[in-house]
């Protein structure tokens, strides 16, 4: 794991993550962003998180830090800042 990243996952956030893995109907990747976060608490390195879910270590990483930053909450925002592509280009 990279120095400075310090998981601390609560029970009430343990219980929200849990809940978020477990249901059918949770966007996948709300899922995997939970389970990266669940491993991390639970003491795994960033291989292991990065063997058991698929993800790459930046993928990784910046997953543990919005969930430092944010808490579960930021796992479960998805930015829109992007602009939607035009079909044809404005003159």
């Amino acid at each position: 794991m990279r120095k400075g990243i310090v998981v601390d996952v609560g029970t009430e956030d343990r219980v929200r993550l849990a809940a978020i893995i477990g249901n059918r109907n949770s966007p996948q990747k709300h899922v995997w962003r939970a389970r990266i976060v669940l491993l991390t608490a639970d003491g795994l390195g960033t291989s292991a998180i990065m063997r058991q879910t698929g993800k790459s270590k930046s993928v990784v990483w910046r997953w543990q830090e919005r969930f430092m930053q944010a808490g579960v909450e930021g796992l479960l925002r998805d930015k829109t800042g992007r602009r939607a592509s035009r079909p044809w280009p404005r003159r």
